[in-house]
């Protein structure tokens, strides 16, 4: 009896102690209420923007089926951007489909998967898109069956969109070039840079080139070339050697992730990374190692885990008829060696052990 009552004893410790542990997991997992702008009026970038906190619903009402539409999966930004859509779809409790078109090249692709998810039943729709103007007549249609449409991270220039989520890439820019202006103000002696925007016609790089440009005009800042190209490492690569062969007297090299981290590569193999400096335009778990060790300068987050989950959240919302927001993004903010060791990882990064997921169910 004595035994029997010793093992109920252990059975019921056991079970406390898995129950506070996964309340403690939940606790740890909680990522609001999370500082985002709101633009007044929705869909324009050069509107007013208003701080806020996101909230998002504690659980779906159902099981909404939501497709999620992605350019690639070849860099470490689309994952962290994956891990928020499967993150948030398991926290709601929804079905996601993820589809991936294989790069920026690839807009029929693209259009043929989400037509797809259309005819196999999507209630909802969430586009990382490849061109800015190229889904347009396809979010129409897909707006006429009633189902709703979030831009997510890239920017699409249809006014059918149900919602954005996402932060202004002009902005992303114009933070890195912001940062050079510190170092290099005006009046100061001129430095050159070689500027990779990224994959030429998508959204987020014009405007990420707009604002790079515009910001380090105020500075001693000389542009000697920008090379566009798909953001797959091996372009950038091609792309950074080629500057550096035509150019070889450039003080810094600026651009996507995938740009970093082959100029990382590319300086160490011309014995020229104590000479020419590095500044990403976003942020990857590449460049997150690069300037902890000191192999890339800063750059800009726009914490990517966040949109993704606030783009299911806000599909959620619109097939629920709940409160939404229109249009929002996660604060933007600069990760140099000051504040390497103590930003908020899990919203800008997947975890390590996380493996690309296409599919909750």
């Amino acid at each position: 009896m004595r035994s029997h009552r010793r093992g109920f004893t252990w059975l019921a410790v056991m079970a406390l102690v898995l129950i506070l542990g996964a309340v403690a997991t939940a606790q740890e997992k909680q990522w609001w209420p999370f500082p985002v702008e709101d633009r007044d009026p929705p869909f324009d970038m050069e509107g007013k923007k208003i701080k806020n906190q996101y909230t998002p619903l504690p659980h779906a009402a159902k099981k909404w089926n939501i497709c999620v539409s992605f350019p690639h999966m070849k860099d470490a930004y689309w994952t962290a951007v994956d891990y928020g859509v499967v993150a948030e779809s398991k926290r709601l409790g929804v079905k996601m489909q993820l589809v991936e078109a294989g790069g920026y090249t690839n807009l029929p692709k693209q259009i043929n998967q989400l037509e797809d998810c259309v005819s196999q039943g999507a209630d909802a729709v969430v586009i990382g898109a490849i061109s800015e103007t190229g889904l347009n007549k396809l979010i129409e249609e897909i707006r006429a069956k009633g189902i709703p449409v979030i831009d997510v991270i890239n920017g699409i220039s249809s006014p059918k969109l149900s919602a954005k989520s996402l932060v202004s890439f002009g902005e992303m820019g114009a933070k890195a070039g912001e940062y050079l202006v510190k170092m290099h103000p005006k009046g100061a002696k001129p430095v050159k840079v070689a500027w990779f925007p990224g994959p030429p016609g998508a959204g987020w790089v014009v405007a990420g080139n707009k604002g790079f440009v515009e910001a380090v005009s105020k500075g001693a800042i000389d542009i000697v070339s920008t090379k566009y190209g798909d953001t797959g490492k091996e372009v950038q690569l091609k792309l950074v050697e080629d500057v550096l062969q035509a150019y070889p007297n450039i003080d810094y090299i600026v651009g996507t992730s995938p740009t970093t981290e082959a100029a990382a590569q590319a300086l160490r193999e011309a014995g020229k990374a104590d000479k020419i400096k590095v500044l990403a335009y976003y942020f990857t778990p590449g460049v997150y190692q690069d300037i902890k060790r000191g192999a890339v300068l800063a750059a800009p987050t726009d914490s990517a885990v966040i949109q993704g989950r606030i783009a299911i959240d806000q599909a959620v919302r619109i097939l629920e008829k709940k409160p939404y927001t229109k249009h929002t993004g996660p604060a933007i903010y600069v990760i140099d060696k000051s504040n390497i060791n103590s930003f908020h990882y899990e919203s800008s990064l997947a975890p390590p052990d996380f493996k690309s997921t296409f599919s909750v169910d």
